[in-house]
C-alpha cells in the first residue's frame, strides 16, 4: 500500500504514512474481533494447542463461508517462515478432523460440524509485507492460501489488501470438481446449459486478478478472500446464479432478477439471477462486476459500525469519529460512504 489521502467533507487534506504494528498481537486482537467482516471467516478459537510431538499454537481457527476450515497466522512484518509455519499446522488440522469437528459442534452446532467442506481447507497469512519469493512459493504448493498484507495509517485507520491468492488442487477437489455443475462434459449433459455455465465461469474468473473457485455440491462460489457470486448446478432450461449485490439496488426484472433476501438457497448473495441464454449473461454482466465491487462495500458498512469507514476492490480503513473519507492519490473519489 502506498500512503493515502484522507480528507474531511470540508476538503481539507492530510498526507497518511502507512506503518507496522508495535507488536503482532495487535493485528490479531483486531482481526479476531471483526474476523467475519473482515474475512468471511466465523472465529472459532484463538491461540489453539495442537497436540502432537513438536507441539505449537495456531494463532486462529475459523470456518469460512462455504464450509471450509480456514487457519489465519499473522506476523508483525515481512517473515519468510509464515508459509512454511501454517502449512504445517494445515497438515495437523487434516490428520485431526474430529478436533476440529468436534470444535466447530461446540461453537456452531452440529449442522456446520456435519458440512464442514474438507476438500479445501484455507490457510490465511496475515503480515506487514511479503517477498516475491512468497507470492511465487503459495502457487506451487497443493493447497489454499491468501497472502493479506496489513498496514495501519496514522492511529486510527486500518487496511487490508490481498497480495495473492490461490485455491488448492487436491486429488480430492479434483473429483469434485469433475462431478460437479459448471465442469460437466457438455455433450453428457444437455449442451445448452452445460455451455452457458461454462460461459459464466469465464466471466466472473475474469473479474480480477486471484479470483478462485470453491466447489461444493450444491454450487461453486467465486470469491477473492471473500465469496462474491455463487453459481448452482445446470437445471433444464436456466441457470441460478447468487450475487453478493444488494437487491435494493437493481431494478428487478421478473424472470430474471429476484430478491432473495431471508430466503434460503444454496451459496451466498441476496440477488438471484435466472439465465435462459446468452443474451441474459450479457445482461448480467453489470450485475456481475457489481456483486465483484458490493462485497467489499459491504466489508466497508460492516466495519463502520465497528469504526471503520471507506473501501475499495481490496482494502478497508478504521478511524475514530473525526469524520474523515480517504481516496487513493488516483482520480477515484469514493466519498460514499
Amino acid at each position: 500500500m502506498v500512503g493515502l489521502k484522507l480528507f474531511n467533507t470540508a476538503g481539507d487534506v492530510s498526507e497518511v504514512v502507512p506503518r507496522l504494528a508495535a507488536v503482532e498481537a495487535d493485528v490479531q486482537d483486531l482481526v479476531e474481533a471483526h474476523m467475519e467482516t473482515m474475512l468471511g471467516v466465523t472465529f472459532l478459537a484463538s491461540e489453539y494447542v495442537i497436540d502432537c510431538a513438536d507441539g505449537g499454537r495456531i494463532d486462529s481457527l475459523g470456518l469460512d463461508e462455504n464450509g471450509a476450515p480456514v487457519i489465519v497466522e499473522y506476523k508483525r512484518g515481512t517473515d519468510a517462515g509464515v508459509i512454511n509455519q501454517g502449512l504445517y499446522y494445515m497438515a495437523w488440522l487434516t490428520n485431526h478432523k474430529d478436533a476440529f469437528r468436534n470444535l466447530v459442534r461446540d461453537r456452531l452446532g452440529v449442522t456446520a460440524a456435519s458440512q464442514i467442506l474438507w476438500s479445501a481447507p484455507r490457510l490465511i497469512c496475515v503480515a506487514g509485507d511479503f517477498t516475491p519469493y512468497d507470492a511465487h512459493a503459495v502457487r506451487e504448493h497443493r493447497r489454499s492460501i491468501d497472502l493479506v498484507r496489513y498496514r495501519y495509517f496514522g492511529s486510527d485507520h486500518f487496511g487490508l489488501e490481498t497480495v495473492a491468492s490461490v485455491m488448492g488442487h487436491s486429488a480430492q477437489a479434483k473429483r469434485v470438481r469433475r462431478r460437479a455443475a459448471g465442469v460437466p462434459p457438455v455433450r453428457k449433459q444437455g449442451g445448452a446449459m452445460a455451455e452457458l455455465a461454462e460461459a459464466v465461469d469465464e466471466v466472473l474468473v475474469g473479474l480480477g486478478d486471484g479470483v478462485t473457485r470453491v466447489q461444493r455440491k450444491q454450487y461453486r462460489a467465486y470469491r477473492r478472500l471473500r465469496n462474491f457470486a455463487s453459481l448452482c448446478p445446470p437445471q433444464q432450461t436456466k441457470l441460478l446464479v447468487y450475487l453478493k449485490a444488494d437487491p435494493k439496488e437493481v431494478d428487478l426484472v421478473p424472470g430474471f432478477t429476484r430478491d432473495v433476501t431471508g430466503l434460503g438457497h444454496h451459496g451466498t448473495g441476496d440477488l438471484e439471477l435466472q439465465l435462459r441464454t446468452e443474451r441474459d449473461l450479457e445482461r448480467a454482466q453489470d450485475l456481475f462486476r457489481l456483486s465483484y465491487t458490493a462485497a467489499w462495500r459491504s466489508l466497508a458498512g460492516a466495519l463502520a459500525e465497528c469504526g471503520v469507514v471507506g473501501w475499495r476492490r481490496d482494502a478497508a480503513f478504521r478511524r475514530d469519529g473525526q469524520g474523515w473519507w480517504w481516496t487513493t492519490n488516483g482520480p477515484e473519489d469514493p466519498r460514499f460512504c
